[in-house]
């Protein structure tokens, strides 16, 4: 097998486990967090319009911005430790950085 190859393997092999982890940052974005981040935000590959956070589109947080968000909340925004796990924190967070071209 060339290098060629084997890099391809691996790409497609990775695929998955990255459309799992973006599928679950979707569900926890749009339903599982409570309330569901939907709600409040503006988000563009979420299908989101809410109006009462920022529009994480235009705010394009880091990710590591939208982890200390989540764990411990910003103004009225609760903290969600308590509600999500470690997993699902993680996953959102990278669904939402990855989504708005975050830096």
């Amino acid at each position: 097998m060339t290098v060629r190859r084997v890099i391809g393997l691996a790409l497609l092999l990775a695929l998955p486990i990255e459309a799992s982890a973006g599928g679950l940052g979707l569900k926890v974005f749009t339903e599982k967090a409570t309330p569901p981040c939907a709600i409040c935000h503006t988000l563009e590959a979420a299908g989101a319009t809410g109006e009462v956070g920022p529009s994480l589109d235009e705010l394009k947080p880091t990710k590591a911005q939208i982890l200390e968000a989540v764990r411990t909340g910003v103004g009225v925004m609760p903290r969600f430790t308590d509600l999500l796990t470690e997993e699902e924190i993680q996953a959102v967070a990278e669904f939402v950085h990855k989504s708005t071209g975050g830096h």
